[in-house]
């Protein structure tokens, strides 16, 4: 105790709360209680785990880096950045280190493109969720490396060339406004096709539980993505692919997002001590949100109640609309503008995940095709055909 404080004013602050056996501790601990046989959802950054209560054992299922074919969808998808990442360095800061990591960059996609082919997406990468489409992807994938290669190679023959303009002109656009393939729609495809594969998988695993929604407890804990990005209800592609998956039946207010809860670690060989030992310390985090959410009604009945829900999304149909502060509406499967739009507000704004300009999309396709991913358009791939031999 300072010489600045009261003993007895703080001690009167601890009574109620900051200490493990003040009022609220005990009103968590005895929520906790009633809740110890419901199902506890948990989702990390790359895992989900379901506790299914009545001391039972927890079940554990990847859904990102150690998934099947994220890392090299990844890998297509970033060369859109990764070239404008070399423009910045090279036309705004005059940093001649473009030319190695251009050299660097061009290397590797020569490996990818030698690598790449319809027998590697069907045999090897083997994503059930994109069975059928194998030669697209790899016709896509091929067009993507010639295109870079092209843009790099030109460069590093003519530092001139490297500028905003043709970065949009002559590689993101496709070379032509009119072109029906182009990288961005490559990298919508591929976004797409990352989040109707997670989402797929996802509620084959949720159906094979029969989840009671209406009782379970949702935490998403820790970090999504850069440091800033996934800590509200909209800009949480987890958040978005549970509810889709729960076909909706999920009461957002059963979800809390907590970026500092703590993780645990992606489970090997089986070993699920971690997770067992994380679940009443997880579960104890969520009945005191809940306990204090339902303070509220309590203390101030008859005043307006929060009720979460999804902002309203803008329309960027209007040319006059010219600054968003959420996802614009995507319309159909070829609503290029609202979906180009995206790829620039995932950049811009610090709440978004990157791969989650199109989740939202993907996820409300899969539940309206009864989540079976060969009825679902994906944009920038299906009705398209990218030319290949470049």
């Amino acid at each position: 105790m300072t010489a600045s404080e009261s003993p007895e004013l703080v001690d009167l602050f601890t009574t109620y709360t900051a200490s493990p056996n003040s009022i609220g501790s005990h009103l968590t601990h005895t929520a906790s209680r009633t809740t110890k046989d419901d199902p506890l959802l948990v989702a990390t950054s790359a895992d989900f785990a379901l506790y299914p209560g009545n001391g039972e054992s927890p079940t554990v299922e990847g859904f990102r880096l150690s998934t099947r074919g994220f890392k090299e969808l990844a890998g297509i998808s970033h060369l859109g950045p990764a070239v404008a990442s070399l423009v910045q360095l090279h036309h705004t800061y005059g940093d001649e280190s473009w030319r190695s990591e251009a050299q660097r960059l061009l290397d590797q996609v020569d490996r990818g493109r030698e690598a790449n082919s319809p027998e590697l997406w069907r045999g090897t990468i083997a994503v059930e969720a994109f069975r059928g489409r194998e030669q697209a992807i790899a016709d896509m994938a091929d067009y993507s490396f010639a295109m870079t290669a092209r843009y790099l190679r030109t460069a590093l023959k003519d530092s001139s060339y490297l500028t905003p303009r043709t970065l949009r002109d002559d590689y993101l656009n496709g070379g032509d406004n009119n072109s029906p393939t182009s990288i961005n729609k490559m990298m919508i495809a591929t976004f797409f096709l990352t989040a109707m594969d997670t989402a797929h998988r996802m509620m084959k695993w949720f159906d094979t539980r029969k989840i009671d929604w209406n009782r379970v407890m949702v935490i998403i804990a820790g970090k999504q993505g850069r440091p800033t990005a996934g800590v509200t209800w909209n800009t949480s592609s987890v958040a978005t692919v549970i509810r889709g998956a729960s076909r909706y039946k999920l009461p957002m207010e059963r979800m809390y997002l907590a970026p500092h809860a703590r993780q645990f670690a992606t489970p090997t060989d089986g070993d699920l001590s971690e997770v067992t030992s994380l679940e009443q310390p997880l579960r104890q985090l969520w009945t005191n949100l809940r306990a204090t959410v339902e303070l509220g009604d309590l203390m101030f009945a008859g005043l307006p109640r929060y009720a979460p829900d999804h902002l309203l999304a803008p329309d960027v149909d209007d040319p006059s609309v010219t600054e968003i502060s959420e996802m614009p509406t995507i319309h159909d499967h070829n609503d290029w503008r609202a979906m180009t739009t995206r790829l620039r507000m995932v950049l811009e704004d610090p709440r978004q995940l990157l791969s989650g300009c199109v989740t939202d999309y993907a996820v409300s396709q899969l539940v309206e095709n009864d989540n079976a991913p060969s009825k679902v358009l994906v944009p920038g791939l299906d009705g398209l055909t990218y030319p290949t031999n470049l």
